[in-house]
């Protein structure tokens, strides 16, 4: 499927801005390198895969007609890859998308022991957005945007087993790795207004999108429901990726928002300020799965105390 622009080209407003995005070889988090470039902004691809990545880079230049658009390496599913991001990261930054996931896949463990759905989309981000937090602190105007989903809904936090030594469900993994974004989200939100931190953290998600999420989904029978069913309710990825683009752009965003498709059950539409589910404004939760998070990645958010 060819990238459709999510912007007219007369659209700005990043001049001079610095924004990453992870996963974004394809589907959503190619859509906002995009729409973030078509907005002015300088765009760094961070991709696992430099193949694709490379790919990704020029179709992000044609569809954009932007020439501030660059391909640096980053694999979620390592914490030695991650640090080296961060640790050659120089200057400010404005806008961080913590968009790559992957989504009901077969057991599999990443490099550092982390169960791949928790470790990836979330361990991941939240190491890397800890890894930058000075480089965001250094923006006038910065702003964290979490990829969540529709699944968060049916999560459940199993701190007695993070990492599925344990039995492993496919879908009771990613739901958990989902509401993990969000819990995510609240804490680091939580904290940065009670450090007084101008720093926004927010979340989104893209409703029922066609993406090559599901490429890692066990079970051709499984897949082609999933298929269908994004067929007849979901959007394209253009559409997907306007939730996530407002809320890395949208002057109106405030700290703790959560964006997503207006259509009956969030499925599709345009993009609006969605309530998610209770569980992830429960502050106890979000406290105990930020300390998990640091004694797992190693990584602590220095100068950012909890909130009281």
């Amino acid at each position: 499927m060819n990238p459709q622009p999510t912007d007219s080209p007369q659209d700005g407003g990043l001049e001079g801005r610095t924004a990453v995005v992870t996963g974004a070889n394809s589907g959503i988090g190619l859509q906002t390198v995009i729409g973030l470039a078509r907005r002015g902004a300088s765009v760094v691809l961070a991709c696992r895969d430099q193949e694709r990545g490379a790919a990704a880079l020029q179709t992000a230049r044609k569809a954009s007609g932007s020439d501030r658009l660059e391909l640096r390496s980053l694999d979620l599913a390592n914490l030695a890859s991650i640090r080296g991001f961060a640790r050659d990261w120089t200057g400010a930054l404005d806008i961080l998308v913590n968009n790559a996931g992957v989504m009901a896949t077969p057991l599999r463990h990443t490099v550092d022991g982390f169960e791949q759905q928790f470790g990836i989309n979330h361990l991941g981000h939240f190491a890397l957005t800890g890894l930058l937090l000075g480089a965001l602190r250094s923006s006038p105007s910065g702003r964290v945007v979490t990829v969540s989903s529709l699944a968060h809904r049916r999560g459940r936090i199993d701190f007695s087993d993070l990492n599925a030594h344990g039995r492993y469900r496919s879908w009771k993994a990613y739901g958990q790795s989902k509401l993990a974004n969000l819990l995510f989200t609240m804490e680091l939100d939580r904290r940065l207004r009670a450090a007084g931190w101008p720093l926004i953290a927010c979340a989104a998600h893209p409703g029922l999108s066609t993406t090559n999420l599901t490429n890692g989904v066990r079970g051709a029978a499984v897949l082609d429901l999933l298929g269908g069913a994004i067929r007849v309710m979901g959007q394209s990825d253009a559409d997907g990726a306007k939730p996530i683009l407002l809320a890395a752009t949208g002057a109106q965003v405030r700290g703790g928002d959560y964006y997503g498709p207006d259509g009956a059950g969030e499925t599709r539409g345009n993009p609006v300020l969605v309530a998610p589910a209770p569980a992830v404004l429960d502050p106890v939760t979000a406290a105990r799965l930020w300390s998990a998070s640091e004694e797992l990645t190693g990584v602590r958010y220095q100068d950012l105390p909890a909130a009281p």
